[in-house]
């Protein structure tokens, strides 16, 4: 989905100063005032210089820009601002500083041009410019959107559209209308980013902007897709093609071919899928769009696979995954091995579909984390623990205040009554007392915290009232499940069921310490770790499947116990699965420490995709363990959500 972007005009910075000088009487006054008027025009002369200079370097920077040569466009830009800093000249700060946030923008480098766009607002605040006061915020906008940060980009946003409002900019309006809905889209509110791309929509319509119309008709398409309804999706996306065709939009076309192709195969007419993403790879290429072409050639080999052309499917898949291997296009590879891997199926290749599978399950995890990776503690966070220490730190205060008030009373009967000095010695003692009662919470405090959260995370929260999200390339996570929980649970009281679980998790709890597990959280009868953080170690899924077994025996110990007994019992059913995650603190009113990422998505689907009594493992943990445990292959299961996987059954230890 692209970003709306606002419309850029030149305007040239040129500034003229005309100075006079009277003429004076005698031969000295004179030669001085032909001095003046000489610097003066001088300075003139200069002050025009450098705002043209200004203005040509700008000119460049904007058509540099709008090739795409955006190291040539930095140059200008920054050899504008050093010009117009030297002179004084805010108008050259102001537009180099506009330009550098543009640049940085496209070029990716986003901490760089929010610094730039928000060193230009004050310029063009104090020069009433509220066309630039607008296309500054929109730019702003796209670059936390980048960040991955929507509520300052929608702030952005927001601010952008009431400058754009104040001058009547309908275009303006609808770039912000724009983005807004991008974002809603992103973030899966999908009837509030069709209402914001209908809008969008009208006022391009009343502008005759077609070049914006046709964007949005391919937005549209997107968000009908997302709601099912994929006949509304092929209108829209065939509007959008028809646009980019009266305006002559090669690349714009080549989109909308790719578009209508997907929906065919979507909606099962593969022949025409494949004849609308031929004409794609077409364009694309007569378009120099490399990427487009990728993802086309992929595509035409999803089409002949559907058509039952899995051999010849895979020549054309394997075109699109070099190219974007080329291009480092993450989302074009993930979809190029996925079809590879229905490719090799259908050609009943295992053992080529199950290495395309383990290279699309790498890649997957890899683009998940990359798209979800962001900051998870928010301000308050970091305020409601500044709270809560600010109340121990009050109480502390309001006790030693007491004492002092306390101590001064001792004072005073001191210089009354003999024997005031044992008094004195007394109350210190108390005082002591009171500091030693004060350490002994604190410390419980800290027990407190270290059972909530890992010591790591705890001391750097501690420190610095936050703690940063991090980012863990390979960690091994395991669920657990109790099978038959409820028909169990209907046989045993409230306290006998609570007994039970807490006597199973409390071993689980030890188990896990033995082996430097982390637990994560427990669900209902569901419980969570992982190994491999908060500090990273190579021996995370041995560790991980050592204490699994424990558990898993613990269980099956714990269930003759209870039978013998003729009391209900549970069987368990484990999962464990290998990747990245991301670790860090989330909620405002209780700390958890949790981790994100498909990884987690998988191993949970280990564990339902599991049995009673057995420990279910997928293809990425099995490659790690295998020479040190004895595993039974099972076959590729069907997990919901996530396809087929191979999955594989921990008996014990070699």
């Amino acid at each position: 989905m692209r970003k709306y972007t606002s419309i850029l005009l030149l305007a040239v910075l040129c500034a003229c100063t005309q100075q006079s000088h009277n003429a004076n009487d005698g031969n000295k006054r004179e030669l001085n005032g032909h001095k003046s008027r000489k610097h003066a025009s001088s300075h003139s002369e200069n002050a025009l210089n450098d705002s043209i200079r200004v203005a040509i370097l700008l000119k460049k920077c904007d058509d540099f820009n709008n090739n795409d040569e955006l190291d040539s466009a930095l140059v200008m830009a920054q050899k504008a601002l050093v010009i117009s800093q030297k002179a004084a000249y805010k108008k050259g700060v102001a537009g180099a500083k506009y330009r550098l946030g543009e640049v940085y923008l496209y070029m990716g480098k986003l901490t760089d041009a929010i610094k730039a766009i928000d060193e230009a607002l004050p310029f063009y605040f104090e020069m009433n410019s509220k066309e630039r006061m607008a296309n500054l915020h929109n730019l702003k906008g796209n670059a936390y959107t980048d960040q991955g940060n929507k509520t300052e980009a929608l702030n952005e946003y927001l601010a952008a559209m009431n400058y754009y409002e104040a001058i009547s900019d309908k275009e303006g309006i609808a770039i912000c209308h724009g983005n807004i809905g991008n974002i809603n889209a992103d973030m899966g509110r999908n009837a509030e980013a069709l209402k914001e791309y209908e809008t969008v929509l009208k006022l391009s319509l009343e502008m005759d902007n077609k070049r914006l119309a046709s964007m949005t008709y391919n937005n549209l398409g997107t968000i009908y897709v997302a709601l099912n309804n994929l006949p509304e999706a092929l209108k829209q996306h065939e509007l959008s093609l028809k646009l980019k065709q009266e305006t002559g939009d090669k690349r714009g076309e080549g989109i909308a071919y790719g578009n209508i192709g997907s929906i065919y195969i979507m909606m099962g007419n593969y022949t025409e899928a494949l004849t609308f993403h031929e004409k794609a790879l077409k364009l694309s290429e007569e378009a120099g769009d490399n990427d487009n072409a990728a993802q086309s050639l992929s595509n035409i080999g999803w089409a002949k696979i559907k058509l039952g052309q899995a051999r010849e499917a895979k020549e054309w898949i394997n075109k699109g995954l070099q190219l974007a291997k080329e291009l480092g296009s993450k989302e074009t590879i993930v979809h190029s091995y996925n079809r590879l891997y229905e490719a090799d199926s259908a050609l009943e290749n295992y053992k080529g579909a199950i290495a395309n599978l383990k290279l699309f399950n790498l890649y997957q995890d890899s683009l998940v984390n990359q798209e979800n990776v962001k900051k998870t503690l928010e301000s308050q966070i970091q305020y409601d623990f500044d709270k809560k220490e600010a109340a121990i730190k009050a109480e502390q205060e309001k006790k030693d205040a007491l004492a002092e008030k306390e101590l001064q009373k001792q004072k005073m009967a001191r210089n009354v009554f003999i024997g005031g000095f044992a008094v004195v010695f007394i109350f210190a003692l108390i005082f002591f007392k009171q500091r030693n009662n004060i350490s002994k919470e604190r410390k419980r405090s800290d027990e407190l915290l270290l059972n909530i959260l890992p010591r790591e995370t705890a001391e750097e929260l501690k420190s610095k009232g936050s703690a940063d999200a991090k980012q863990f390339d390979q960690v091994t996570v395991m669920f657990t499940d109790f099978k038959n929980f409820t028909q169990a649970s209907e046989k045993l009281t409230a306290g006998e069921l609570v007994e039970e679980i807490h006597t199973c998790y409390s071993e689980f709890d030890r188990i896990i310490a033995k082996y430097n597990l982390e637990k994560i959280k427990t669900i209902g009868d569901s419980y969570m770790c992982a190994g491999g953080l908060p500090v990273a170690n190579a021996t995370h899924a041995e560790d991980i499947l050592s204490a699994a077994l424990e558990i898993r025996d613990f269980v099956q110990h714990q269930k003759q116990m209870r039978n013998a007994e003729g009391k209900p019992s549970f069987e368990i059913r484990i999962g464990c699965h290998t990747g990245p995650v991301v670790a860090g603190i989330v909620g405002i009113k209780k700390f958890a420490y949790d981790i994100w990422g498909d990884t987690v998505n998988i191993a949970s689907r280990m564990e339902s995709s599991g049995e009673a009594g057995k420990i279910n493992i997928s293809f990425a943990t099995y490659e790690l363990v295998k020479d040190k445990f004895h595993c039974t292959h099972r076959g590729k299961i069907e997990a919901k959500g996530k396809g087929e996987i191979n999955m594989y059954f921990v008996e014990g230890r070699l």
